[in-house]
């Protein structure tokens, strides 16, 4: 095992750059060139076709049989003059990735033959089998049935030899199974309920949009290094490994120069993005070492997260041309900082105002403040929710580790705007607020309110959730998780809180109130009730989590007692009160959740078990035989004084050996039988309680002495390879 190791490790310093040919041209000339965009649609539609599934993509116009038909044809030859020869329905179920199955272009032609066919019924449905998926008890085994439909507003696209096409995942009763259905229903509520606020500003706003921009953190590892690793293979992070003497301290990688090696893979990726319609933007070096990012430009939302969903599949496929393997775990390493998914996210209209970013007229300042309370009201009402969306049993290991947001849902503002709207919950209806165009903003009437610079708030990424300019970044999304899971919470949430506050304005307006004055009354309102969700300090400290909990947030860490959060009754009310999700839906998402959490700790476990006792155990003995053996022919060399003297360091090894090895062996016992307890209980939230609270604290345990022996054991009978050559691609 050991003489692997070495030659993997060799095998990693000898390897070179992949060279991949450059792309030909601009970028802006292959953008696209795989997707079934615009430019397509003119060329392979007729015109009247093209226009019905125009209408249908901005304005959700049904689609006759007939025009879908027609659109499958064109869609078909496209595919295919582009090298096609299959086509599948492309869906996000509960798993968290991609789902697909492939059929080919051909038929019967009845005379022995076959011809290329698709139909416009094969375009909008298909029927995967619904129960093999998670779905959190909607379909049984034997009810099998479920629908894939088109989603007319996500582009279709083509990967190798496969026309993929975006749709929804539905049971055969009619309820979501994936993330894409409750995603863009969640897109349709806060439309509605942004637009009819809108309009208190502007009557000619149809249409409020809900933007995401992404920015996907990830780690590269050698790939022989990676197969060398079972831990890795398995679970997406390292089990056991102490940390390298130099990880990230001397803060040189950030910002870095990307190494040879990673350049030619990120030149790759860019043009394998690019193709697919991915508007890839941003590469660098992330803080620790061998941790990448990757970020595209703003995007629609439901777009936007269909394009992450690819970027995660493609990433892994380019990664292996060039020799790595992608980890997109939320904390593969100990000891050095984690990846998220920071999801950027805004409103704008179809007017082309961002709601979220302060006007040039009094009108557009009180639409950005009220666009900006009605956030934080939201967040403030529904913070657990907010954090169940993104907790996980793999990002439970970022959150609060001094690299990532703590597990408290809270909202920066930075101090200018949190003060502008502590002065307008103080002052009277009648001073304006005026902002002095891109320079920054000031309120009339109160002179003594300092200047706001449109970026003058710093980045606090001690925030979860944080103002920075012209949107939230919502920082708290772990690295491999499905971008929708945080924004169908928090679409939902907006949603829901415009909708009660356009009740309350329209209350007193109806009682003979003003529009303005309702809108200031209820806004002053807001602001004061929704105070304690804003923090501008930092949130990796103890009395954060001390005045927190004064302030009622919500403070648990457990994540399967996070996840109780879907069923509450402020919750439920949310999601159903919105047409998001029903709550049968909403009750089967959190059983699919909890149901994940145990399996990735249950499979934790068993690999942990399983390379401390058939790995690290024999390797332990056979060193300490050897040392054993060593000291046996001291003391026949020497003198029994001397020999003591001589041998004392080597009995001293021997003796640290048998402790570890012993202490391995009895928690590891320890793990099996929590694990087999755990097992045994029928109810899913009290079983991923009992691997929560006594399975998972043992893995840290058994770490301790399996890192110590890793320190002790000779260096070339160490069979995994260590984080000093994980860490450092060469």
């Amino acid at each position: 095992m050991a003489t692997l190791r070495f030659k993997m490790v060799e095998e990693a310093i000898k390897r070179k750059a992949v060279c991949v040919a450059a792309p030909e041209g601009r970028p802006s000339g292959y953008f696209g060139s795989r997707v079934f965009g615009r430019e397509a649609m003119r060329k392979y539609l007729p015109k009247q076709t093209f226009e019905a599934l125009s209408r249908t993509m901005e304005h959700g116009t049904p689609l006759s049989r007939e025009t879908a038909d027609s659109v499958a044809a064109g869609m078909k030859q496209w595919a295919m003059d582009m090298g096609a020869t299959h086509y599948t329905h492309w869906f996000q179920p509960l798993t968290g990735g991609t789902a697909e199955k492939h059929d080919a272009f051909v038929e019967h032609d009845g005379r022995g033959g076959m011809i290329e066919e698709f139909s416009g019924k094969l375009l909008i449905q298909q029927e995967p089998d619904a129960s093999s998926f998670p779905n959190g008890g909607i379909r049984n085994t034997f009810e099998a049935r479920g629908y894939s439909a088109w989603d007319a507003t996500s582009p279709a696209f083509v990967v190798d030899d496969t026309l993929c096409i975006p749709t929804i995942f539905i049971a055969y009763t009619g309820e979501a199974l994936d993330y894409k259905v409750p995603l863009l229903r969640s897109l349709n509520a806060v439309d509605k309920a942004a637009t009819a606020v809108c309009r208190y500003f502007d009557p000619a706003v149809e249409k409020v949009f809900s933007y995401l921009g992404w920015e996907q953190e990830y780690f590269l590892v050698d790939e022989g290094l990676w197969a060398a690793r079972p831990d890795l293979m398995l679970t997406g992070r390292t089990l056991m490994g102490h940390e390298s003497a130099k990880n990230q301290q001397l803060e040189d990688h950030y910002f870095g120069a990307i190494p040879t090696r990673v350049m030619a893979f990120m030149e790759d990726l860019e043009y394998e993005c690019l193709k697919l319609g991915i508007p890839a933007k941003t590469r660098h070096n992330e803080v620790a070492p061998n941790q990448f990012e990757l970020a595209p430009i703003y995007e629609e939302t439901n777009l936007a997260n269909d394009h992450n969903q690819l970027l995660m599949s493609t990433i892994k496929k380019v990664a292996r041309r060039h020799s790595f393997r992608v980890l997109l775990h939320e904390k593969p390493f100990k000891g050095i900082n984690g990846s998220g998914k920071h999801n950027n996210w805004s409103l704008g209209t179809d007017t082309g105002v961002n709601l979220l970013a302060p006007g040039k007229t009094p009108a557009g300042n009180l639409q950005f403040v009220t666009f900006l309370v009605n956030v934080l009201m939201a967040v403030y009402k529904h913070n657990g929710v907010l954090k169940a969306s993104i907790s996980s049993a793999t990002n439970a290991h970022r959150l609060g580790a001094n690299e990532a947001p703590p597990a408290i849902i809270s909202v920066f503002l930075g101090s200018q705007v949190s003060e502008v709207l502590d002065r307008l919950e103080r002052s009277t209806a009648d001073q304006a607020i005026v902002f002095d165009g891109k320079s920054g903003f000031r309120m009339g009437g109160i002179a003594h309110i300092p200047e706001l610079l449109i970026d003058n708030t710093d980045r606090n990424r001690t925030s979860p959730f944080a103002f920075t300019g012209n949107r939230f970044e919502f920082r708290a999304v772990g690295s491999s998780a499905n971008c929708a899971g945080a924004m169908i919470t928090l679409n939902t949430a907006v949603a829901a809180q415009l909708r009660d506050f356009k009740a309350a304005v329209d209350e007193k307006i109806a009682a003979g109130e003003s529009r303005e004055k309702a809108l200031f009354t209820v806004l002053k309102a807001c602001i004061g009730e929704c105070k304690p969700i804003r923090f501008d300090g930092n949130g990796y400290c103890d009395r954060w989590k001390e005045e927190a909990a004064r302030r009622g947030l919500d403070c648990e860490t457990s994540v399967p007692l996070i996840f109780d959060r879907f069923m509450a009754p402020d919750t439920v009310k949310m999601f159903t009160g919105t047409g998001v999700l029903s709550e049968k839906e909403l009750r089967a998402r959190a059983e699919v959740y909890t149901e994940t959490y145990t399996k990735k700790i249950q499979i934790e476990a068993r690999v942990l078990g399983d390379l401390a006792m058939n790995h690290i155990i024999p390797v332990a003995s056979r060193y300490q035989a050897m040392l054993l053996d060593k000291v046996d022919k001291i003391n026949r060399m020497f003198p029994s004084g001397k020999s003591q003297m001589v041998a004392s360091y080597d009995v001293g090894l021997i003796e640290k050996l048998s402790y570890h090895m012993t202490e391995i062996h009895a928690k590891t016992e320890a793990l099996t039988d929590a694990r087999k307890v755990a097992n045994r209980i029928a109810d899913e939230r009290e079983k991923a309680i009992a691997y929560h609270d006594t399975v998972a604290p043992l893995f840290d345990e058994i770490r301790y002495h399996i890192d110590k022996l890793e320190l002790i054991v000779d260096n070339e009978m160490w069979p995994l390879p260590k984080y000093r050559e994980l860490l450092f691609i060469r």
